[in-house]
Order: structure tokens, then sequence, then C-alpha cells
């Protein structure tokens, strides 16, 4: 059969995303993927400059998405399907362009991990992430801000267009480091082998930080084994370890095996200079799926759950318990997951990847010989595509990147077209259509088009601020707009992000005195938490929070918190009278979000009764989510009740957004049963210590440790 190229829909149980996070990420996100410097004076000198080069401050200008929960149910998702006779590859535009599977039509076989549910969790930079497939993975270290967000996508004439070829190019404007990149999709003629040309452009007059990895889920099981053209790997741990180890065996194992580790680890492969590039995940018949790609993507890696106890339960957590596992095969522009690279003003990286069907001798793959086995999945693979015909789509591809789509598939967000209409760039092939500009955008269109930014209605704060812009032409066009409560705590943002924090404060004080919004209020509190004034920052998040709640109360008037008094004093608590009507699921999320930030501030500043007043006071919907279970354990253990922290446990909860490498559930658990052991009002004690742990194991639904205990 020719190629085709169709929409479709795509029904799977999912967990809806819900509403953004209005608060603006100031603070850089937990993030476990980094080493320290005295681990990098040990490393080869290239790579530890690229470990050192442009680290991402903060997540800003995108916001999170924390929203979702785990109530799932059958949702419709727009797909695009591309196939032919060898091979039908089903893709994702609504969720970062992910290829949720690549089925191969003549033995029946899924060669990825496909996730038979959409289940948000916490492990992309920007929050929301899922599980399985081909996800692109742009910005900076970790999952991209685009897991769980449109990308454009539109019909374009293929290489072998002569043949009625098509391919699917997919498009968006990254934020993070403010760079376009397109990703076309397309399956030659009878090929077995699913081909990817990827691109991303610097249009600015300055280098830019990059960073890729395509990241591929593989099913896993114990016969599963990962093969690349390796002696040494760099291993990586939850323990922010780096250190070069062996390949296969290291520390008494075969670590190709994805489930012969016991906790999850990185292993990047140490592909030797003019080595073909691929890696391959291959089951007990010697079957499964090669990737291989041009030479500029030079890194690949092995990413393993282990079979401890944490990544089971984390297996378990991102799909449908009862359902097999998975491992994760990358590839990328580096060579580990630390590094960004430089792209020199007005130029571009661009490269190929193919995916494919392998099928080799199992007796070569799963032999104690490491070199034979290699040896038989590269020669399997130069048969099935040669390196030479890699490089020949590669070169065929080039001359079709700058082709203007056609008939369109899928639209992504606004943000490249405002960036457009800012900057004049010349992008052929990504055309950011001004018709894509929605209200997000517009604020900022107004600023760029009369040098005012739109003020928020007098008298009123709105639910939401709405997104900030942080890059330096936009930070200039707020320092000239009009002062008003709006511009001012935006330019805040933008100056904060800029490390330029005492200008951010002076400009979130102007906003406060235009207007007195809890926006303003929680950026002052982030910065006072961050110089050292736990007490104020706690006084300005009562604040906030008392403003948020007066702002959602009901015709009914519902608490709401009044201003604290001195340091450690009770909050009292009043009747507002009923605001005007704002959007309930814009109230909800900034209730949720102040409140667990006054909660967090107030514990650090030992004001658990005003922490449990803030936590009271929350809508009955917010206060028995699992995040916020947790803290009403937190608060209740220092108030000095340890018994009523461990039946909230005994009860059972769920934090949904958990993050990655997160162990606030274990040391919670064990700091209440330490507590609990040692006995009221009595010090805890190294025996108390062991007598916890040795009487209150953890229990496995609250098991998320990716690290030895």
């Amino acid at each position: 059969m020719a190629t085709s190229v169709r929409r479709t829909t795509l029904t799977l149980p999912t967990a809806p995303l819900g509403p953004g996070n209005p608060l603006p990420a100031l603070r850089p996100r937990a993030e476990v993927h980094r080493v320290d410097e005295a681990t990098r004076a040990t490393l080869p000198a290239g790579m530890a400059r690229q470990m050192a080069y442009e680290p991402l401050r903060s997540v800003l200008p995108v916001r999170l998405r924390d929203g979702y929960g785990r109530d799932r149910a059958p949702a419709a998702l727009d797909a695009i399907v591309i196939e032919n006779d060898r091979l039908r590859a089903t893709v994702l535009p609504g969720l970062g362009g992910r290829v949720h599977s690549l089925h191969h039509k003549p033995t029946g076989r899924e060669l990825l991990y496909r996730n038979p549910v959409l289940q948000p969790a916490d492990f992309a930079l920007n929050g929301a992430w899922f599980s399985g497939g081909i996800e692109w993975n742009i910005g900076a270290t970790g999952h991209t801000t685009l897991s769980c967000a449109p990308v454009h996508a539109a019909r374009v004439p293929a290489p072998d267009e002569a043949d009625g070829g098509a391919m699917v190019r997919l498009w968006e404007w990254e934020r993070l480091r403010d760079l376009p990149f397109q990703v076309d999709l397309w399956l030659p003629a009878d090929s077995a082998f699913l081909y990817a040309g990827v691109r991303i452009r610097n249009p600015h007059h300055h280098p830019a930080p990059v960073y890729w990895w395509s990241n591929i889920a593989v099913p896993e099981d114990e016969r599963t084994r990962v093969l690349a053209p390796a002696d040494e790997a760099w291993h990586f741990g939850y323990t922010r370890t780096l250190r070069r180890v062996p390949v296969p065996e290291w520390d008494g194992a075969d670590r190709t095996y994805p489930l012969r580790g016991a906790h999850p680890a990185d292993y990047f492969y140490e592909l030797p200079d003019g080595a073909r590039r691929w890696i391959a995940s291959l089951d007990a018949e010697g079957s499964g799926l090669v990737q291989t790609s041009t030479d500029l993507l030079r890194g690949r890696k092995l990413f393993l759950w282990g079979a401890g106890p944490g990544g089971r339960r984390w297996q378990q957590w991102l799909t449908e318990p009862g359902t097999g596992g998975y491992a994760e095969i990358q590839a990328g522009l580096a060579r580990t997951q630390l590094e960004h690279l430089p792209l020199e003003a007005g130029e571009e990286f661009a490269w190929l990847e193919a995916y494919g069907p392998l099928s080799a001798d199992p007796a070569a793959v799963h032999g104690a010989d490491w070199a034979a086995a290699r040896h038989e999945a590269e020669s399997r693979l130069e048969a099935a595509l040669p390196r030479a015909a890699v490089d020949a789509a590669y070169a065929a591809w080039r001359p079709c990147a700058d082709a203007e789509p056609g008939e369109s598939l899928a639209t992504g967000s606004g943000w490249g077209a405002l960036e457009m209409e800012r900057g004049g760039y010349e992008l052929p092939g990504t055309p950011f259509d001004p018709a894509t500009l929605g209200e997000e955008q517009e604020p900022w269109r107004r600023l760029l088009r009369t040098g005012a930014l739109p003020g928020w209605e007098p008298g009123r704060s709105p639910a939401d601020p709405g997104a900030s812009l942080v890059a330096p032409v936009w930070r200039d066009l707020l320092e000239a707009a009009p002062s008003t409560a709006a511009a001012e705590y935006h330019l805040g943002v933008a100056q904060w992000h800029a490390g330029d924090r005492a200008q951010a404060e002076r400009s979130w004080e102007r906003s406060l005195r235009c207007a007195e919004t809890p926006w303003a209020l929680r950026c002052l509190a982030v910065a006072d938490t961050a110089s050292g004034h736990p007490a104020r920052a706690a006084e300005r998040l009562l604040r906030a929070v008392r403003l948020i709640l007066a702002m959602g109360s009901e015709p009914d008037p519902a608490p709401v918190l009044e201003a604290a008094g001195a340091p450690g004093a009770p909050v009292a608590v009043s009747l507002a009278a009923p605001p005007v009507a704002v959007d309930p699921c814009a109230m909800e999320a900034a209730e949720a979000a102040l409140g667990r930030e006054a909660i967090v501030t107030l514990l650090a500043a030992d004001r658990a009764d005003d922490a449990r007043t803030v936590l009271d006071a929350l809508r009955p919907g917010i206060h028995e989510r699992g995040r916020f279970r947790l803290l009403r354990a937190q608060v209740l253990l220092a108030q000095g009740d340890a018994l009523a922290a461990r039946a909230v446990f005994d009860d059972g909860f769920e934090v949904c957004d958990l993050r990655e490498g997160d162990e606030a559930l274990s040391d919670t658990w064990y700091a209440i049963a330490e507590r609990l052991a040692a006995g009221p009002g009595e010090p805890v004690t190294e025996e108390a210590r062991a007598r916890a742990r040795a009487e209150h194991p953890l229990p496995e639904r609250y098991e998320f440790r990716m690290r030895p205990a």
C-alpha cells in the first residue's frame, strides 16, 4: 500500500490535566539530574564545561501544570496515523507530538511500550508528564514542558514524493530557550522504519543553549536486553553521583538487563568516535526495537526502574496495575542528559533518526560474549537499514525541511506567532500563523503594539494574573510601560528571572501600591524566604491567602483568614462579604496554590497552629486532596499530635503530583514513627529511630524512593 496520513481519534482512560498553576515558578524546581562542582571536576573537560553551561534557573516563562488527579475516564484524543504496508505509527499532536504506538504489521507486534492509560505525573520540567511511546525532549535537562501541550502539525511532501509520499511535520516554539524546532515523520514506501528528521534553529543574534533527547519507552521483562556499541557507560543514580562504569557487567550484575538493577538509574553509553549511532531493546527471542541516527545525535542511554520496591511502585503509579513495565532507551545531542550545547546565532542543529523492528539470533544476543552480542545486533541492523541509507535519507530530507506545510492537522500554541510578530523572523517550513494568537498572548501583543500592558480591573484582583514573559526584550518593554499593578507585577517576575532581585522586589512593592493583590504579596514572600526572612514571608502569604479566600467566597459567606498579628499569634477567622463572580476553576487553582505555599512557609517558621488554620479554611475539595492530606499529617506532627498524624496515613491517601525523587512521604512517615517510638516530650534518640524503622516499616503504597533507603 502507498503511505497514508490520516487524522483519527484515540480513546484512552484519561485523568484530565486540570487548570494550570497561576503562580509564576520563581524558584527552581526540585531537579534530581544534577551533580556538584566536586563531581564535575573529575569529569572530562568537555563534558564538565557543557554541564556548567547555562543551567536552567527556573521554568519561566512556562507555567506549572499540577492540577491533575487520578480519576480516569475514557476520553477521545486527537491522533494522526502514518501507515504503509509494514508499519503504522500513531502520533498525539495534542500531547507534545508523542508517538504513542509503532505497530509492526507483518508480525502484529507493538514495538514501543504503549501505555494503556493517560495518567499525568510530576516528571516534566513543569509538572505534568505521562509515560510511553516516543517523546521529543527539548529545552533543558528533564522531560520537556511540552509533554502535555499541543504542537502544530501539518501534511508536507516527503522526500519520496514521486511515490506519493507524505510526511507529518510537528513544530512549536520552545519557550524555555526561545527556539523553534520541527520533527518531520515519514514512512518511505515499503519501509519497515519510521524516519524522523529533526531541526532546531536559533533565529537570535546570540548563542542559545540546546538540549535534545529522544525518549523511547520499550517493554520490559526479565529477558529484555538493551544493546549499544559501547564498552563503558556513565552511571547516574538518584544519589546524584556520576561515574564511569564498564558495560555490560558492573557491581556484580549485567546492567544491560533492566530488571537486574535494584534502583532506578541512568546509563549513558560512551560510544567510540566513528561508531554507528544506534541502540536496541531485544527480548528473549532476540526481537524488538532498534533506533539509529546520523552522527550528530551522539548520545545513547538506558534508563531502568530496577527491581526494587520504589521502582516497581512508580511503574504501577504511571499506568494500570497489573500491566507490564517498561524501560527507556534514549538518544541525545550530548553524551549525558546533564549537558547543554551552544547553538550559535543564526545556526541550526539537524539530524535524522530511524525507528524499526530488529530480529537477531537470541543465542548471540543473550550470550556471555558482549562483543559478539553487539556485533550480532549491529550486523542485523546493517542488513535491515544500512548506515549509508540513513545518511542518504538525511541528505534527501534536508531540501524538504523548508517546504511550506500543506493541510493543517493540528494547532499548537500562539506563543510562536507572538515571537514572530515581535522579532520578524524568517523561518521557512515552520509558519506560526497570527490566527493562533489567543487570550494568553493578547496582553503582550497590546504591549508590543501600544507600549502599555493592559491593567487589571480597578478595585479587583484577578483570579489569575496571567502568564509572565521574561526574555530581555519583553523586560525592556515592561520597563518602558506605564506603571500599573499588572505591569509592575510582570516586570518584577522578569527581573527576578534575570537575577536582579532587588529591582524585582521594588517592582512588586510598586504593584502593591497600585493595588493590593495576592500575586505581588506572594512574590514578595518568595523573596523574603530567599533572603532569610521566614517570618515576614509567612505574614505576606497569610495576607495573600486572606485575599484569595475573600475573592472565592460564595453568597453564603465562607470563613476567611484575617491578617495575622504578631508572629506566632493565632490567625483569626472572619466572614467575608460575597465578592463579584469569578471563574471557579481559576479560583480553586489559586486557592490551592497559595494555600499550599502558605502552609509550607508557616511550618518552616514554626507556626504550626497558623498552618492548621489556613488548611482548615480551604474549601473541602482542596484539603481532601492527597497533597493536602500529607500537609495535614505534617501540621499535626508539628503540633505534637503524632497519633493523629499517623491516622492520616492509616486512612490512606495519594499525592497525585508527587515529584520524581521526592521523599516527602517516606520522610514524614518515619518522622511520625520516630516521635511515637520516643514518646511524648522525649528526645528522638538513635535507639528510637532504630525501633521506629523496625516496628513501623513504610507501607508499600507510600514507597516511592528511587535510591537506597
